[in-house]
C-alpha cells in the first residue's frame, strides 16, 4: 500500500476474461485513430473447393485462462503477504499492478458499449459484497466501543458520521479507529486496521472505473503520453516533491502509482503491446524495473524492501513487470499440462475474488486465536510440544486460513452472483458446467 495500509490485490468482478483483443465475432468497428487489433489482418482466402476435413468452425470466445491464472496467483500472494508480512513478496509479484492491468483490459473491452451502462454495471457488481462485509465490520467496530462522532481522527461530530457513507459507496476510504478494543477472539488494537485498511483498494478501483471513458478516449488519441503520465505524476506526488495531506493525498497517490498499469490494460486489449517488438518492450521494461529497485534501495523504510511503502518504486517496478507479463501473454483457453490440475481452484477464486479479498484479512485475525487453541490439547502440554507449535505457529495459521475463506465463500459469496445478475451458486468452481448432461434431457427444439 502506498500510504501505510496493507496492500493486496482486490480483483473486482469484471466478467470473463476474453481471448486477446476479442474473438472474430466480437470485433467492433474501430475509429481511424485506434490501434488495429492483433487479428485484424484479412485472413487468407480459402480454395474454391476445400476438402471437408480441412475446414473447421471458428473457436468460440471464452475466458483467457492465462489472465485467470494471474488473478489467482495475485490473490494467493495477497493472503500470504498479509499473513507472513514478507516484504520481498512485493518484489517477487506486484499483485496490485497486475490486478489493475487486468481490470483495465476488461474495462476497455466493455467500453465498446455505452459508457454509462458499463460504469453502472461495474459499480453494481462491486457494492453488494462490500455492503455485506461493511455491515459485519461496522457491527464489530461499534461493539468494540468505537464512536465515529467522537473520533478526532475522523474529524469528530457530524463529519465523522458522514464518512460512514464510504461503507456504502467508497468514494473515499472507509473510516475505522486507529486502535480498537478487544472483542473476544479479536484482540490487539490493530485488528481494525488489519480488517478494514485494505478496503482502500475499492476506492482506487472506483476512481479508475469512473475515469475510464476519459482515459480510454485520451489513450486512443495520444497513447504514449496517456500511458506514461501517471508515472510522471507519481514522480511528483510519490517522491516528496509535492505533498497532498490526508486521504485526498492517499487517493491521488494510489491513482498515480497504478494508473499506468490500468492504461497498460487498454494497450493489451487494443493490441498496442503486440505492435512493439518484444525485445524492445522487454528491454525497456527491464530498465524501468531496474530504476524502481535503484530508487527503492535509497528509500527503504522500516519494512525494508516493501515496495508498498515506496510509491515511485512500486509504480515503476509494477509497470515493467506488467509489460513483460502481457507481452508474453499466451492466451490459453484451457490451462495446459500440470496447471490443468488447478483448474477448479482457479475458476473458484476468479468467481469469488471480491469475497476473498474483502474477508481474508479479518479471517487472518481470527486464525491466530484458532492456533492458540492447539496449546490446550493434551499432547501439547509438554515443553517439547509447545516449542514445536511455537516454531510452526504461522504455518498453522496458514493452514487454518483457507478453510475459513472457504466458509465465507459458502456463506456470502453468492452475493457476487446476485450483484452480477446471475443465478446464486455456493461453490462455483466450474465442475457443474463441465458435468455431462444426462441422456434424454437434451434441449427441446
Amino acid at each position: 500500500m502506498t500510504h501505510g495500509h496493507p496492500s493486496g490485490a482486490a480483483p473486482v468482478p469484471d466478467g470473463p476474461y476474453p481471448t486477446p483483443y476479442g474473438a472474430p465475432t466480437d470485433v467492433a468497428p474501430q475509429p481511424a485513430h485506434a490501434f488495429p487489433q492483433q487479428h485484424a489482418t484479412e485472413p487468407p482466402q480459402p480454395d474454391p473447393a476445400p476438402a471437408a476435413e480441412e475446414t473447421s468452425a471458428p473457436k468460440k470466445p471464452g475466458r483467457d485462462r492465462y489472465l485467470d491464472l494471474l488473478r489467482s496467483i495475485a490473490l494467493v500472494r495477497v493472503v500470504v503477504y498479509h499473513l507472513f508480512g514478507w516484504a520481498w513478496l512485493t518484489v517477487l509479484f506486484p499483485s496490485m499492478g497486475v490486478m489493475f492491468a487486468l481490470a483495465g483490459s476488461l474495462m476497455a473491452r466493455s467500453l465498446k458499449r455505452p459508457a454509462g451502462s458499463v460504469i453502472r454495471s461495474r459499480i453494481r457488481r462491486l457494492l453488494p459484497p462490500m455492503w455485506i462485509f461493511g455491515a459485519v465490520a461496522l457491527t464489530l467496530l461499534f461493539m468494540s466501543g468505537w464512536n465515529p462522532g467522537d473520533d478526532p481522527d475522523q474529524g469528530g461530530g457530524p463529519w465523522g458520521l458522514v464518512k460512514l457513507f464510504n461503507y456504502l459507496v467508497p468514494i473515499g476510504a472507509p473510516p475505522y479507529p486507529a486502535e480498537a478494543g478487544d472483542l473476544g477472539w479479536l484482540t490487539g488494537g490493530t485488528w481494525s486496521d488489519d480488517a478494514v485498511g485494505p478496503l482502500w483498494y475499492l476506492r482506487a478501483y472506483l476512481w479508475f472505473v469512473l475515469a475510464s471513458p476519459l482515459l480510454l478516449w485520451a489513450f486512443r488519441r495520444a497513447p504514449w503520453p496517456t500511458l506514461l503520465a501517471p508515472l510522471g505524476l507519481t514522480a511528483v506526488v510519490g517522491s516528496g516533491l509535492v505533498t497532498i495531506p490526508g486521504e485526498t493525498g492517499n487517493a491521488v497517490t494510489d491513482f498515480a502509482v497504478y494508473g499506468s498499469c490500468w492504461v497498460l490494460g487498454f494497450a493489451h486489449q487494443d493490441g498496442m503491446l503486440k505492435q512493439v517488438p518484444r525485445y524492445i518492450s522487454v528491454s525497456c521494461a527491464s530498465l524501468v524495473m531496474a530504476f524502481g529497485l535503484w530508487w527503492a534501495s535509497g528509500h527503504l523504510g522500516d519494512e525494508g524492501w516493501d515496495l508498498n511503502d515506496i510509491p515511485l518504486a512500486q509504480a515503476t517496478w509494477s509497470f515493467g513487470f506488467v509489460v513483460i507479463l502481457l507481452q508474453y501473454s499466451p492466451s490459453w483457453q484451457e490451462l495446459p499440462g500440470r496447471l490443468a490440475g488447478w483448474d477448479k481452484l482457479v475458476t473458484l477464486s476468479n468467481n469469488r475474488a471480491v469475497t476473498i479479498y474483502l474477508w481474508h484479512n479479518l479471517l487472518i485475525a481470527l486464525a491466530f486465536p484458532l492456533v492458540d487453541l492447539l496449546y490446550k490439547l493434551p499432547f501439547m502440554q509438554s515443553e517439547r510440544g509447545a516449542e514445536a507449535l511455537n516454531s510452526t505457529y504461522e504455518l498453522w495459521a496458514f493452514a487454518f486460513i483457507w478453510p475459513l475463506i472457504g466458509l465465507v465463500v459458502l456463506a456470502t459469496g453468492w452475493v457476487e452472483d446476485l450483484a452480477a445478475k446471475r443465478r446464486p451458486r455456493l461453490w462455483p468452481n466450474g465442475a457443474e458446467a463441465k458435468r455431462p448432461e444426462p441422456a434424454g434431457r437434451g434441449r427441446r427444439r
